[in-house]
């Protein structure tokens, strides 16, 4: 392991409050005569590892920048967030105030062109709009608009009428969105992403072209077109040049998150990287989904020659050095990747632990009874994260929180009770127990083809007058196309009520019913199916449909985003997140659900090379998210339903393939819950302690 940095720390001077690679990292090439001189540095390439102090980094450097005599209005800051670079300027702002000695940093100097790539691009296309065909005064649409357009246009083809099902709005605009932003053909981009659109490409094709003249004719912009058409502007061997010298320096954060279409601007503006300084960490790089290529970070050194500059920043000021070890030996076994071992001066006795476990009920109810044992031994609620690979894994242990009343936020995806596709299930219940809940039948019956709000409106005055109300369900006027459909919904809401089929059979029909229209009522059917037959499974353990759906409407925390509030639920809360949600963030305890096989790495993210390896970088994330104490868990077993061959049946799950037997030294390992001789003994030491209190409360009777 390596000393700790024992530089003397000079107030007065804020580069000694640097390591010795963060200082190298801030210094490299700058000099006060060149940058009177008006020459540019090489390109340069920060490989900040996690909890290194990168954005402490990066803000010394633009203010060394600045401070050797170049035009803060020259040197172009990139971020991902506006939070994250208003946070950036902040700190510039701040270090050259203290270097300059006075109250505040200068209006005229303030870094006026820091931002995300999208408002920058937004900025410069104002500018130069008149010299590349655009009106200045174009409008730009959110997803939300440019969903609706996409759809008018798809309409006015006439490919909502497609006797097969043509992909709907959001598909459409997710696809026009990845081929723009990786780069790729659309032929390429339906074979590895959305293979069911496959069938479509022709028709695909014209629909986007139609996209683009719309969009041109109202003169709009939609997201994606504030990079292409920067792209496309700097592409220009004339304008390129322009825009690229009138900054004197460029530098990005977190730029293992980029995709082509952005590397493709920097790489325009600075062909020869003079100026360029991009940081990031490529064993961070996780955001394929959105876009983001690994390639870009990794293969950033070659574009320029001589290479760039390579600066590690290794030390961790987060994590102890046991949780470093593991993490470093996971990340290790990339297949590519800049060489880099995290190291800590804070040294511990404790050792990750990998925790096995029944099932997911167990998991559950393990991390529930460690989470509480922690907060007793003063760890606050807030400052312990329950992470996981995919939304849905939080299933269960939403459902184990709600009922012992532990307050939790989740990040990354709705909670569960809170998805479109449970709520859709749920209500169908909630009507078939309740005829007169309006909200629950107005919605429930939209799900059946061919039935719309007026439909629905005019059964539910109609079924509000009889008595009962649903015996006269399959009776009522629908149009005649939905009458075979209508009819087969009747008989499962009926078969609902609260003397119909027994319980959870009732249930159970319900759920088949709605899995027959998945495929039509949602794009994402595969991820949405899991959802409803594990609602299905913990339906079981309610002995009545009063009983469960009273325990599922108990009042639970508000659904929280990863771009949302925290919801004031509680002085003190849990975390739940996904590992996406949570790069980035950091606390004193992490649990990580399921590292098993199938879920880390998850089974739809194994068709490829590169899937793999970001999934080995999802686990490493995961890990370096601890400062004090980390928790992976292996439930051995999953219950899984309509397996073809088997029916339902239980599966068993092997370790996370990422942490082989060699690594087996870097954990402590135990099982849960323990044998059961210790649960004797325990129980005995228990009744004696309880005995003894007994004791000494006489003594005083």
């Amino acid at each position: 392991m390596r000393m700790p940095d024992h530089t003397p720390r000079n107030v007065a001077d804020p580069l000694t409050q640097l390591n010795e690679a963060q200082r190298a990292a801030v210094t490299f090439g700058i000099d006060q005569h060149l940058a009177a001189a008006g020459a540019h540095h090489p390109p340069l390439l920060v490989i900040a590892g996690a909890g290194s102090g990168k954005t402490s980094t990066l803000a010394h450097r633009v203010a060394q920048i600045a401070s050797q005599g170049t035009d803060p209005g020259r040197i172009l800051l990139l971020t991902f967030s506006r939070r994250a670079a208003s946070e950036m300027t902040r700190r510039v702002e701040r270090l050259l105030s203290r270097r300059n000695r006075v109250g505040s940093f200068p209006a005229a100097a303030a870094l006026t062109w820091s931002g995300t790539f999208h408002s920058v691009g937004a900025r410069l296309l104002r500018e130069y709009a008149g010299r590349i065909g655009l009106d200045p005064a174009f409008t730009i649409h959110d997803r939300q608009d440019s969903a609706d357009l996409m759809n008018l246009v798809r309409h006015g083809l006439g490919l909502s009428a497609k006797t097969r099902r043509f992909p709907l709005k959001a598909t459409c605009l997710a696809i026009y969105s990845a081929v723009l932003n990786t780069q790729a053909t659309l032929g390429e981009v339906l074979q590895s992403s959305f293979p069911w659109c496959s069938q479509w490409e022709t028709d695909l094709k014209r629909l986007f072209l139609e996209y683009v003249e719309a969009k041109q004719a109202q003169r709009v912009l939609d997201y994606d077109d504030l990079l292409l058409y920067w792209a496309q502007m700097v592409g220009e061997p004339e304008l390129g040049r322009e825009i690229g010298e009138r900054f004197s320096h460029v530098l990005v954060d977190e730029y293992q998150d980029t995709n082509r279409l952005q590397a493709a601007i920097l790489l325009a503006m600075k062909p020869d990287g003079r100026g360029l300084t991009v940081v990031g960490d490529d064993a961070q790089s996780i955001y394929a989904f959105r876009g983001a290529t690994v390639r870009n970070i990794l293969d950033f050194p070659r574009h320029f020659e001589p290479p760039a500059q390579v600066v590690t920043l290794d030390r961790n000021y987060r994590s102890t050095q046991p949780i470093l070890q593991a993490a470093n030996q996971v990340i290790a076994a990339a297949a590519e990747r800049f060489t880099k071992d995290l190291w800590s001066d804070r040294i511990s006795a404790e050792r990750p632990r990998l925790v096995s476990l029944r099932d997911d009920a167990d998991q559950a109810l393990y991390v529930v009874e460690q989470t509480l044992a922690r907060r007793e031994a003063g760890i606050q609620l807030k400052a312990q994260a329950v992470l996981f690979r995919t939304a849905q894994h939080s299933v269960r242990l939403e459902l184990e929180l709600t009922r012992r009343n532990i307050p939790f936020v989740k990040f990354g995806g709705l909670k569960f009770l809170e998805a479109a596709h449970v709520k859709d299930v749920l209500a169908i219940l909630r009507w078939a127990q309740n005829p007169r809940d309006r909200i629950a039948g107005f919605r429930a019956m939209q799900l059946v083809a061919g039935v719309g709000p007026k439909t629905a409106g005019r059964v539910l005055a109609n079924v509000g007058m009889a008595n009962p109300a649903c015996r006269l369900l399959g009776e009522q006027p629908v149009p005649d196309a939905a009458r075979t459909a209508w009819l087969e919904f009747a008989a499962v809401v009926e078969a609902g009520g609260p003397n119909a089929a027994p319980w959870p059979a009732a249930f159970d029909r319900i759920c088949d019913w709605y899995l027959a229209q998945i495929d039509r009522l949602h794009e994402d059917a595969e991820i949405r199916q899991a959802d409803i037959e594990q609602l299905g499974r913990i339906a079981v353990t309610y002995a009545s449909a009063e009983r469960f759906l009273t325990e599922l409407t108990l009042d639970p925390p508000d659904a929280s985003s990863d771009e949302a509030g925290t919801p004031l639920l509680d002085e003190d809360y849990l975390i739940l997140s996904t590992i996406h949600s949570a790069k980035g963030q950091e606390w004193t305890a992490v649990t990580v659900l399921n590292a098993v096989d199938g879920c880390i790495p998850s089974d739809m993210a194994t068709g490829s090379t590169a899937e793999i390896e970001e999934e080995r970088r999802l686990l490493y994330v995961a890990m370096t998210r601890a400062k004090d104490h980390l928790e992976i868990l292996l439930p051995q077993r999953f219950y899984v339903s309509h397996q073809p061959g088997f029916g339902d049946r239980h599966v068993y799950a092997n370790r996370t393939r990422f942490i082989g037997n060699a690594l087996l030294p870097y954990f402590e390992q135990l099982s849960w819950p323990p044998p059961a001789e210790a649960l004797v003994a325990n129980s005995q030491a228990k009744q004696q302690a309880l005995d003894l209190a007994a004791r000494m409360r006489a003594m005083w009777k």
